[in-house]
């Protein structure tokens, strides 16, 4: 699978809390939620989704509480692949399950830049910045998470349990 888009860049520490607050929680339609996606931290961000639509990130992304709606709203809204630093271990996990693809790779975020275009093979853990020539090598995603973000948390489960 392989994802291509410009880039919206964030720093360190991106918390839950920016990436839906917390009064928005009530809402439960996927769409609703995506129109105040990163609303506590870029009041910008619903104009820049419209052309970007890969999130690299530093450190420690999707920090905080362990809502399944910040992954949520990121997708709804129009990301398709969050790249970064590093991340909060159950928005990783929420992401992979709500089918948000996730790549991380240590060093993307002081290599790239807001707006550049980026080519991201998961499988491969190959990361292109074709605006600066440049490549990046992260983990690829096993199989199994692979087939968890193509059919979703619960056919896989299913097809598991059938197969």
């Amino acid at each position: 699978m392989t994802i291509q888009g410009k880039v919206i860049k964030y720093g360190n520490n991106v918390n839950t809390d920016v990436i839906i607050p917390s009064k928005f929680l009530v809402l439960t339609d996927p769409f609703a939620l995506a129109t105040h996606a990163m609303e506590g931290l870029d009041p910008d961000f619903p104009r820049k989704i419209q052309e970007r639509k890969i999130v690299v990130a530093g450190k420690n992304f999707g920090c905080g509480s362990s809502r399944e709606q910040a992954p949520i709203a990121l997708k709804y809204a129009g990301v398709t692949c969050v790249v970064a630093d590093s991340f909060a271990r159950i928005f990783y996990r929420n992401s992979i399950n709500i089918g948000l693809p996730v790549l991380e790779c240590d060093g993307i975020s002081a290599n790239t830049q807001d707006g550049d275009e980026l080519r991201v093979n998961l499988e491969q853990g190959l990361i292109e910045d074709v605006s600066q020539g440049r490549s990046f090598k992260a983990a690829p995603l096993p199989p199994f998470l692979m087939a968890i973000l193509e059919k979703g948390l619960v056919d896989y489960i299913r097809s598991r349990r059938s197969g």
